[in-house]
């Protein structure tokens, strides 16, 4: 499939289908609430072996939470909060980042869709 994800991002085609989106959106929320709300089953380590099995096919999300924002960040759509626009880090990541190819050369293919807040005003 990456070879094939390759090729349609050259031609600029849709990316993945739907479904895909789908299953890794919902791989995020579900591995993001294990992490805040305990794992004592350890079925985080399942989602870390989807997550590797979909890498090997050129997917996988990335988390902005905490990251610092800009307004020409690309990768993420931002709703601020608070009164200033400056120093600005995120705060709530409700979308992952989802992309295709290798961490260190990929395409987005979701932007993420995140809260963001100035540092001082209690941000992480």
């Amino acid at each position: 499939m990456s070879d094939r994800l390759g090729l349609l991002a050259m031609s600029g085609k849709s990316l993945i289908p739907k479904y895909l989106l789908q299953l890794l959106n919902n791989l995020f929320e579900i591995e993001r609430k294990l992490i805040i709300q305990g794992d004592p089953a350890n079925a985080l380590r399942n989602v870390g072996r989807i997550k590797e099995a979909l890498e090997q096919e050129g997917l996988f999300y990335e988390d902005p939470m905490g990251q610092d924002f800009a307004e020409t960040r690309t990768d993420v759509e931002a709703s601020i909060t608070g009164s200033s626009t400056d120093n600005l880090k995120i705060v709530e990541v409700i979308k992952p980042i989802i992309r295709a190819g290798v961490p260190s050369n990929s395409l987005v293919i979701q932007k993420g869709i995140v809260v963001v807040q100035t540092k001082s005003e209690g941000a992480i």
